[in-house]
């Protein structure tokens, strides 16, 4: 798969995720012993597993806007890759962090978001920095 391949597939990823935040039939209620969120609206267990938030849809749906157009070339998709990588490895230590786990209130990053983060950002970062895309060759006819 190359680089712009997966920046393709998980900016459709994160728009049909974001999309799915703000479908109510999809949604749970949050449990009573997260951490509490000042911003609540919209907030529940998207497929009854992750905890999201308006804002936390919305971010799903700008991170795919974003992949969309980075993966018009492999400059753009390799940049996509390693920010995706960075944020979404700081957002797997931020939430084993107990101030943290909430975003100050404004976005859940906690329960089964944490490891969900950590394999986006293992995955983008591989992408972002490890996988060698292959270069067609050319000849000079």
């Amino acid at each position: 798969m190359s680089t712009r391949t997966f920046a393709l597939l998980l900016a459709i990823v994160f728009l049909l995720i974001g999309i799915a935040g703000f479908v109510p039939s999809l949604m749970q209620p949050m449990h009573p012993e997260h951490p509490p969120l000042a911003l609540s609206a919209n907030a529940g267990q998207l497929l009854g597993l992750f905890p999201v938030n308006v804002l936390h849809s919305g971010l799903h749906i700008l991170f795919g806007l974003w992949g969309l157009v980075a993966s018009r070339s492999m400059t753009g998709a390799k940049l996509y890759a390693r920010g995706v990588g960075l944020i979404y490895i700081v957002l797997t230590v931020a939430g084993f962090i107990p101030g943290l786990q909430n975003g100050f209130g404004l976005i859940p990053i906690y329960g089964n978001d944490i490891w969900l983060h950590g394999v986006i950002g293992l995955i983008a970062v591989y992408f972002g920095w490890l996988h060698r895309d292959a270069v067609a060759a050319t000849t000079a006819v």
